[in-house]
């Protein structure tokens, strides 16, 4: 007689944004991707055609570009990512104003890329969450430039590791699928640049819109100090000095036991 499978174990909940890890903030915009996946696809268009446009062009044209389309695609598709990823609803002001923020805050991009992509990734985490904070807050441009900071200072290594590791992942993939659709032509190269980065590039600016939440609800929950161990539980010395785990202590006597 065949035996049955057995079913699997439900996945725990995950964590609150205050708490919540890097691998968990790329799990939760994968789902979010997959949820709103047409919407979300549409923001792949921005670098899709960006890169494209960066195979025919040369020179100080190739400069102007990026500085102007380029770098307007590039907010568009984040502003998109914002709004799906928040669900906000703002005016046509705010949104404008969110544009121009992007915009100001993606030009020193593709200089600080052209030193390593680590400098870039910084400072997109310390200033871009501004246009998160002017779509959903509505804050003035100072302000949402302020509040962009405050938000990064609540957990600066989640939200650079966040912003690493979703590039990392993105840049990955987005690597082997150009590999396996690429020809000999340079038509063909840049249409297997096209095609990869419009289905990858959306999960940065996806995961890039949940930052907000995390770094938000810890601005909003104080700060944690950071412990050595990570909150880990340690292997070498699970008895070390200190309070007990509330699973290891011992059970309080009934009474009539002695």
């Amino acid at each position: 007689m065949a035996r049955r499978k057995r079913a699997p174990e439900p996945l725990p909940p995950p964590l609150p944004p205050e708490t919540r890890t890097v691998g968990q903030l790329v799990a939760e915009t994968l789902k979010l991707y997959g949820r709103n996946f047409w919407w979300s696809l549409s923001l792949g268009l921005g670098p899709a055609v960006t890169a494209v446009g960066l195979t025919f062009i040369g020179g100080w044209w190739r400069l102007a570009f990026i500085l102007s389309a380029g770098a307007l695609l590039m907010t568009a598709a984040y502003v998109g990512g914002v709004l799906i990823a928040t669900e906000a609803k703002p005016d046509r002001l705010e949104l404008l104003r969110a544009v121009a923020i992007g915009y100001i805050v993606f030009l020193p991009v593709p200089f600080l890329y052209s030193i390593f992509v680590l400098p870039a990734i910084a400072w997109l985490g310390v200033v871009g969450l501004a246009v998160p904070a002017a779509l959903v807050e509505g804050r003035t441009f100072r302000d949402s430039l302020r509040r962009g900071f405050q938000l990064s200072r609540a957990d600066y290594v989640h939200a650079i590791g966040s912003l690493a590791t979703l590039v990392i992942v993105s840049f990955l993939t987005a690597t082997v699928m150009f590999v396996l659709l690429r020809g000999g032509s340079r038509i063909a190269l840049s249409s297997a640049a096209f095609a990869s980065l419009l289905v990858i590039s959306p999960i940065l600016f996806l995961g890039g819109g949940l930052l907000y939440f995390d770094q938000a609800a810890r601005v909003e929950s104080g700060s944690r100090p950071r412990r050595r161990d990570a909150d880990v539980h340690h292997a070498d010395e699970p008895d070390r000095a200190g309070r007990a785990d509330a699973e290891g202590e011992p059970r309080p006597a009934a009474r009539g036991e002695s």
